[in-house]
């Protein structure tokens, strides 16, 4: 039986909004933790210039291969091993990044480790879109919000919904540079970041 999530059916179809008018020029997605894999399915299916690469931990790929066995989407690729805790990823350089609902899930040092990993496959122009609840100043955008930080934290102290300033310095510090922060239902984001060349500074 392949694996079903609730909040992908309901998150899908704006999360696609956003990356039908982000990607346009875009070649090669690395979905970062494809989870049961309904995402990958149907944007692949919508997004037929894109080639998709599904990654998750080893664990959960028969769930993802179970999406794709049945889809056989030819631009949707099998999922490759990728733990933002590893130094090297399995996979050659990319144009675009897409993650949805990682980041409050691990820890802090984790989410560097993470940023890190899209820097090294990222290339120089790339696009990065992460989607989920962030908080703006330290405030929740609601309480159901402020209820499921709660909860979080009562699993994993280390865990939580993250302030989308620090996310964003954390960017920056990967010369990621915000270009969208998308309201969408249900009190989360799409945040869009664009990698810029560094310039080097004359002596």
């Amino acid at each position: 039986m392949k694996p079903y999530s609730e909040s992908c059916e309901r998150n899908q179809r704006p999360i696609l909004k956003v990356l039908q008018e982000t990607l346009t020029n875009q070649q090669h997605v690395l979905e970062i933790a494809s989870g049961t894999g309904q995402h990958a399915v149907y944007f692949g299916r919508a997004l037929p210039h894109l080639s998709w690469q599904t990654s998750e931990l080893t664990q959960n790929h028969e769930g993802i291969l179970a999406w794709l066995n049945e889809i056989k989407l030819p631009n949707v690729l099998p999922p490759i091993t990728i733990n933002v805790n590893d130094a090297k990823w399995p996979v050659e350089i990319v144009d675009t990044v897409f993650n949805a609902n990682t980041v409050h899930i691990i820890t802090w040092p984790e989410v560097e480790r993470l940023f890190a990993g899209i820097a090294r496959v990222l290339n120089p122009s790339g696009i990065l879109c992460l989607y989920g609840p962030f908080k703006y100043k330290g405030e929740f955008t609601s309480e159901s919000n402020a209820c499921f930080d709660a909860l979080l934290k009562s699993r994993n102290r280390n865990s939580g919904i993250r302030d989308f300033e620090t996310i964003n310095r954390l960017a920056e510090t990967h010369d990621l540079l915000l270009v969208k922060d998308v309201a969408m239902p249900n009190y989360n984001q799409t945040l869009v970041w664009q990698r810029a060349p560094r310039i080097l500074k004359t002596p």
